[in-house]
């Protein structure tokens, strides 16, 4: 949309003066008492390029159950054209598996251009459009046209420009979004971080304006809920299936399933609050 080009092309002229703050900052934030700043050890976990440590091919090559709720407490960068960076804590997503899925755009196994992207390599990306305006992002996963989308992100730097972002993409006079808002749903997280149909079929291994570095603290499996996807329809017991996660307790998740935590907490999975 004209507001949004108008916005990016802002973005991208020189800026000296930055308010995100530096990565060595979030850095010290996951400290150890006994002062060893160093990440939680990963056989994911590299220091390689673009000045971070970064999610390699290993990482996205899993099943998309396993995908799914590995992306949780993960953190997706994207590098604004001017050098700044947006960084978001993932939260929320949903597994399409393929085939078999009666809900996912590869159902029946069909790979057309515009579903291409979920029958490639594991990590990559594939970015479609929804309602004529709104982009949602999924990252390819092990499995025949099987892919997770990302639906959403706590947001950790960069926010005055995912506000901006979010502002571009909104018709007539807004109140500022709160800090909860700017990335609560898989449109509203690809809208605060400038990604459309361009970003379709990158490799998220490869590519320099978008990708993944290790989240510090990760979850373990109580804290964790499995429920049903959102906005999928009449697609019979897959419309039922637990295909959908998100971090129990999180405020940046888009919709909340109460009576599920309440049945995971009846069965011990985790105390209920």
């Amino acid at each position: 949309m004209p507001r949004k080009r108008k916005l990016l092309a802002q973005l991208s002229a020189p800026q000296s003066n930055s308010t995100f703050p530096p990565f060595d900052a979030l850095e010290n934030q996951n400290a150890t008492p006994g002062g060893d700043s160093s990440p939680k050890s990963s056989k994911y976990f590299t220091v390689e390029k673009k000045n971070s440590s970064q999610l390699e091919a290993d990482f996205f090559n899993q099943p998309c159950i396993s995908l799914a709720k590995s992306f949780l407490g993960q953190i997706l960068v994207r590098k604004l054209p001017d050098g700044r960076e947006l960084w978001g804590r993932i939260v929320e997503t949903e597994a399409y598996l393929g085939g078999e899925d009666e809900a996912s755009h590869s159902k029946g196994g069909k790979q057309t251009q515009r579903n291409a992207a979920m029958f490639m390599k594991p990590g990559t990306l594939y970015v479609y459009q929804i309602y004529g305006i709104y982009f949602c992002i999924n990252v390819s996963s092990q499995g025949e046209g099987a892919a997770v989308l990302l639906r959403s992100l706590e947001p950790l730097q960069g926010l005055d420009a995912m506000r901006e972002l979010r502002s571009a993409s909104r018709k007539g006079p807004t109140k500022p979004l709160k800090d909860w808002q700017l990335c609560n749903g898989p449109s509203k997280l690809c809208q605060a971080f400038g990604i459309d149909k361009a970003f379709d079929q990158r490799d998220l291994t490869q590519d320099t304006a978008i990708w993944m570095v290790p989240g510090h603290e990760l979850p373990g499996e109580q804290d964790v809920v499995a429920t049903t996807r959102i906005g999928i329809g009449n697609r019979g017991e897959w419309a039922q299936k637990p295909l959908r996660f998100y971090l129990r307790g999180n405020r940046f998740v888009s919709v909340v399933d109460k009576k599920t935590e309440k049945e995971m907490a009846a069965a011990g999975h985790f105390s209920c609050t």
